[in-house]
């Protein structure tokens, strides 16, 4: 992996810095903001917060624009809005209403949004892999100029249809990126009981004759550079390339809460990664750069959390969708 101090602010210009610390703190607050309102009940569906991988989806997605393409899984909010995916009809989304992204029919694991490119996720491990593969190709043979990345978990690494859909990318030499995020745990499992020592999964990736490598996930400069490579390779036609970004989720799988006291992983390793964390470490750089000072970085959390906290609000009180439609979409037409 690379060191985060050879990425980069000469490559990496000031006010793209600052986009992507801003974006990352966007995420942030936004489940920050789901883990508060979550008990009250009123979010019905599950939700698979990203707090601690917000770098990822901010430095991958800052290189795609409306014409690319992203495919996500269950963890898959900070994706979605990297992507441009519209905030409101998120939050619609998540409390079940008729102006949510998916018709309030899907909840967290169901978001979509065909204008900025984001064409979905589920919740099946690995299921969306095939479809951003097949998503490349019809792009090909329409010969439209776009990039696909597929979002995934090192669980998904595990499933059978990663690899026939990566084996069909190499062979067809796809515009695709595969983004692995490797955060240690497949729920509860950790990866000595799911790899043998010493295979990464990257390493499975290399099986399939395509470029694949390690980067630090929680470094969002040494992301954006990363992900620029693979990008690139897959515009100028050299085919799909895997990248394994190493990371930590800080809450329970599948919920708001902290999870330590299950006794999965340690109180150690936890504070470990915890003090990795991806905004920290951009807060302190653009501190000591010059870029932004800590008055600025406190009033865009401020200005930020109040313009979230409102657009939750209004999602809330949104219409219900109408029990007469409940049966709509069931068939295509």
């Amino acid at each position: 992996m690379q060191d985060s101090e050879t990425v980069v602010t000469t490559e990496i210009g000031n006010d793209l810095q600052r986009q992507l610390y801003r974006e990352m703190l966007r995420i942030r607050v936004v489940e920050e903001t789901i883990a508060r309102l979550y008990p009250a009940q009123e979010i019905r569906c599950p939700v698979h917060l990203c707090i601690g991988q917000e770098a990822i989806p901010a430095g991958v997605c800052a290189h795609l624009d409306t014409t690319d393409y992203v495919l996500s899984n269950h963890r898959s909010h900070g994706h979605y809005l990297a992507k441009g995916g519209d905030l409101t009809a998120f939050f619609a989304e998540l409390y079940g209403r008729a102006s949510g992204c998916a018709g309030g029919r899907g909840g967290s694991m169901h978001l979509i949004d065909l204008q900025a490119g984001f064409l979905g996720s589920v919740p099946i491990v690995a299921a969306t892999i095939p479809i951003a593969v097949g998503a490349a190709w019809g792009s090909v043979l329409r010969e439209e100029k776009r990039v696909v990345v597929s979002f995934f978990g090192e669980g998904a690494v595990e499933e059978g249809t990663f690899h026939e859909a990566v084996k069909f990318a190499a062979v067809k030499k796809l515009p695709i990126v595969f983004v692995c995020e490797n955060n240690l745990y497949s729920v509860y499992s950790p990866l000595d009981v799911r790899y043998v020592e010493g295979n990464e999964a990257c390493d499975l990736a290399k099986g399939h004759g395509i470029p694949a490598w390690q980067e630090d996930g929680n470094d969002v400069l040494a992301v954006y550079a990363s992900a620029q490579k693979a990008i690139d390779i897959a515009r100028s036609g050299g085919g799909p390339s895997f990248i394994e970004f190493k990371t930590y989720r800080w809450l329970e799988h599948c919920g708001p809460n902290y999870d330590n006291d299950l006794g999965y992983r340690t109180e150690a390793e936890f504070q470990d990664w915890k003090a990795r964390c991806p905004l920290t470490r951009m807060e302190q750089l653009l501190r000591e750069t010059g870029l932004l000072s800590q008055q600025e970085i406190d009033k865009t959390k401020a200005g930020l959390q109040t313009e979230i906290e409102r657009i939750a609000a209004e999602a809330k009180d949104a219409p219900s969708p109408d029990p007469d439609e409940l049966l709509g979409h069931t068939y295509a037409s």
